[in-house]
């Protein structure tokens, strides 16, 4: 029995005697602020006001070498698979078996996340992942299921699929992708009234997995894909596998599939060999798809990616004007989509209470990068419940509602 008690806090107020940071490697942005974490906190090292600090994480996996010359103040890096010796580390003494697997929420207790497979196999000229995660592996179903159930008696009403590809899960097992077979069996959980599916590929999607998705009360009408582009030259440069026929043709298969979803889709702009003419097929794709949710970001080369090699050769500040016009595209739509809202009536989870308003989200959201809707705190509600509720107001990421039923 461990006699040692630790008191864990998320994103610190600075109070913390010891410090662990879990970096992001994969995009130059993410690098970035990583580092600049790990700096800030390790001024306080060196000023004595924190005791121990730690890294880990995709950064730490990728560069520990370089990042050991350059900053002495962590006391050791890990990378991404070191969460056993790191609480040895921490701990200084032997960690009773199966001590460090103990799922501990770091989310409100009515989310949660299920991570179902680590790595990734499509080997994209731009993205960095399979050098850090490595090649994809399925984590068992029985595991799954076992973690699931354990989240379910937690109080888990929203259950988020996380992947760095859904639709692999399962082929490196058997040859067979038994994604389907997955989320029906989740499906059954008593617990979960939504379940999300998060990071999709457009080649081999399968079409069952829509019309479960279409049948099933249980799993939300939202799917998360990175499309990056629809320019079939830029795609074959990116090693997607597809073109635009095939882009547009999935886009279309997934909206007569399931015709309220919500597609939240990624985009790169700035890509090496990326024209005008190319940035404005884009454009033009998006305002013709009108996606509900869309992120935009700006090339940046990841060394050891077969895109390194290639001539980065649009200038930075043209990346970043084409970020800025492609989003203001999607702020456009977005905010049209959300008017259609306005008088309908919705189902929503509320998540906190902040201000003079309570956040809530429907289906179509997804913790912390989508839309929330506001209701006024002069309600009772509460937290981690589901209410009904009519869309009064519409803004470009928001929209403003009252309270009609439970």
């Amino acid at each position: 029995m461990l006699e040692k008690q630790f008191l864990i806090r998320h994103d610190s107020d600075r109070k913390s005697d010891v410090v662990m940071i879990n970096t992001c490697g994969f995009i130059g942005d993410a690098q970035e602020e990583s580092i600049d974490t790990i700096l800030e906190y390790a001024e306080l090292r060196k000023q004595n006001k924190i005791s121990k600090l730690y890294v880990m994480g995709c950064l730490s996996q990728r560069f520990r070498k370089e990042l050991q010359e350059e900053i002495h103040e962590v006391d050791a890096w890990y990378g991404v698979e070191s969460v056993d010796k790191v609480a040895v580390d921490i701990l200084k003494e032997d960690v009773p078996c199966g001590f460090v697997t103990q799922r501990v929420l770091s989310t409100p207790s009515h989310y949660a996340y299920l991570k179902i497979s680590e790595g990734c196999n499509r080997r994209c000229a731009f993205c960095a992942i399979p050098l850090i995660r490595g090649s994809h592996v399925s984590v068992p179903m029985d595991k799954l299921l076992e973690e699931a159930q354990m989240l379910a008696k937690k109080g888990v009403k929203e259950l988020i699929l996380i992947a760095q590809d859904l639709t692999y899960y399962g082929i490196d097992l058997d040859g067979k992708s038994h994604i389907v077979e997955l989320v029906k069996e989740l499906c059954k959980i008593d617990g979960f009234e939504w379940i999300r599916l998060h990071y999709g590929y457009p080649l081999g999607f399968p079409n069952e997995l829509l019309d479960l998705m279409r049948e099933n009360p249980k799993l939300c009408h939202y799917i998360d894909l990175p499309l990056q582009r629809v320019t079939t030259s830029i795609l074959k440069r990116m090693r997607r596998g597809v073109d635009r026929e095939q882009t547009i043709g999935f886009v279309e298969n997934v909206r007569k599939h399931v015709p309220d979803i919500a597609f939240r889709t990624t985009f790169i702009v700035g890509f090496p060999g990326e024209t005008e003419a190319d940035f404005e097929e884009l454009c033009q794709f998006v305002r013709d798809m009108r996606f509900e949710r869309a992120g935009v970001f700006a090339y940046s080369p990841e060394e050891g990616t077969p895109a390194y090699e290639m001539e980065d050769d649009v200038p930075d500040e043209v990346k970043q004007e084409r970020v800025d016009r492609l989003m203001a595209i999607q702020q456009d739509i977005s905010l049209e989509i959300n008017g259609m809202r306005v008088g309908k009536t919705e189902r929503v989870l509320i998540d906190r209470l902040e201000g003079d308003y309570y956040i809530a989200r429907s289906q179509y959201d997804s913790p912390e990068v989508d839309d929330e809707i506001l209701i006024s705190a002069d309600n009772e509600l509460e937290i981690g419940k589901f209410y009904q509720v009519k869309i009064t107001q519409a803004d470009y990421f928001d929209c403003y509602a009252e309270i009609v039923g439970n």
